[in-house]
């Protein structure tokens, strides 16, 4: 049998198990129905290691739930980043690794067979020619070293200007410090941060989305289709059963809820002609096709709709037409004018008419009126009629009123 490893191959089976240990967390070992337990045991093992502080394990009567529990606002940096600096390697992979960079520490331009012959004279370490330009070639593509052709005769460097300069301002290595804790792809500035050893002394962010970081390599990719205005193909799995589907669409943007963090890829469906938004952190794997024709024309198009969106949802019950909800709610004059004002700033484009002394009226136009059911539900209580074109919302709405009712056991007809 073999043993435990650390390490990890597979990024994106390990990003599905960190995922399900801090979003949805509190689970026991049976509830993993996808992998084998022995697989189960591995991934919390390397969650242990990675993030000992911020593991928790609760136990209940039949074993134990683990999950992440991680406050934002006491941290120097995002804990999750160490889960991207655990990939596998082999022995010459590490050995490499060290003495090419420091034999190149000088900024000296060196072909392979030169390196190949400075590893064997400086280090005393052997390895075959192939090996070395394999190596190389990957850190060329990695960004890590410089590649010059001069005629026939390639040559590899590496340029430490920018750290240099980096070094020389420190309000640079600030800007580092802040990165990684407030901007997409923070994981750049963690490591410049770490390769520099100037740990982030100075902020601290109170509500940050420490799992998003999961996410990146998935973003990264959506944005570079997006530069290149290609169309992609979307594996994903099911948040709700599991299953596994693809999709083929036109990426445009990328959305973020305000209020949950939640984070979106906003595409356009040739197939069934319309936008419709996915959820990043089911996304596995993106894949490039060709580029857009339409490209620009979806983006203006994307415009004029957003001002009838009010979450992600392009799609109501009624399939082909925009939406219009009217809510009437009583707010007493002056005392409750709080109340309207809330009604202005959280409307998103709505009006707010007074109807009479006491009465005011909201009214919208949105694609998908279902997704205010939770901000209209705050108001019940000051709601004296909600009208709607789509009549399952308006359904739905006095339904779970008389739910409540009954639940309460309050008799009254609404």
């Amino acid at each position: 049998m073999s043993d435990f490893q650390e390490l990890v191959k597979s990024f994106p089976k390990t990003r599905e198990y960190v995922r399900d240990f801090f979003v949805y967390g509190f689970k026991t070992r049976d509830e993993f129905k996808d992998k084998s337990p022995r697989t189960y045991d591995n991934e919390r093992r390397r969650l242990e290691s990675w993030l000992g502080n911020h593991v928790r394990k609760d136990h209940v009567s039949n074993g134990s739930n683990i999950s992440l529990a991680i406050d934002s606002n006491l941290l120097d940096t995002n804990p999750l980043f160490r889960v991207w600096k655990t990939k596998s390697f082999t022995d010459n992979d590490i050995v490499l690794h060290f003495l090419i960079l420091d034999l190149l520490q000088d900024g000296a331009e060196l072909t392979v067979e030169e390196i190949t012959g400075s590893l064997l004279e400086e280090y005393e370490a052997l390895f075959d020619i192939q090996t070395v330009r394999r190596k190389c070639n990957a850190y060329e593509k990695e960004g890590l070293l410089n590649k010059k052709k001069f005629g026939k005769t390639v040559v590899f460097s590496i340029d430490n200007s920018i750290a240099v300069w980096i070094k020389s301002n420190e309000g640079m290595l600030d800007a580092l410090a802040f990165y990684q804790m407030a901007g997409s792809f923070g994981i750049v500035g963690n490591h410049l941060s770490e390769q520099l050893d100037y740990p982030n002394r100075t902020f601290r962010v109170k509500h940050s989305f420490c799992v998003h970081t999961l996410e990146e390599e998935i973003v990264f990719d959506l944005l570079n289709a997006m530069n290149k205005k290609k169309d992609v193909r979307l594996e994903m799995k099911s948040s709700k059963n599991g299953a596994l589907n693809t999709t083929e669409c036109t990426p445009l943007q990328i959305f973020t809820s305000t209020r949950s963090g939640s984070r979106f890829l906003c595409g356009y469906v040739k197939k069934s002609r319309r936008f419709t938004c996915y959820r990043l952190d089911t996304v596995k794997t993106v894949t490039p096709l060709d580029q857009s024709e339409e490209y620009e024309e979806l983006l203006a198009q994307l415009d004029r709709n957003r001002s009838y969106l009010w979450g992600v949802s392009f799609q109501g019950n009624d399939r082909h037409h925009l939406n219009r909800l009217t809510m009437t709610i009583q707010a007493l004059e002056p005392s409750e004018q709080y109340i309207v004002e809330r009604l202005k700033r959280e409307g998103r484009g709505g009006t707010v008419t007074r109807i009479k002394r006491n009465v005011y009226q909201y009214e919208t136009t949105v694609f998908d009126c279902n997704e205010m059911l939770p901000w209209i539900r705050t108001f019940i209580g000051r709601i004296l009629s909600l009208e709607c074109t789509d009549k399952f919302v308006e359904k739905c709405f006095y339904r779970d009123l008389q739910t409540m009712y009954r639940m309460y056991q309050i008799e009254e007809d609404i």
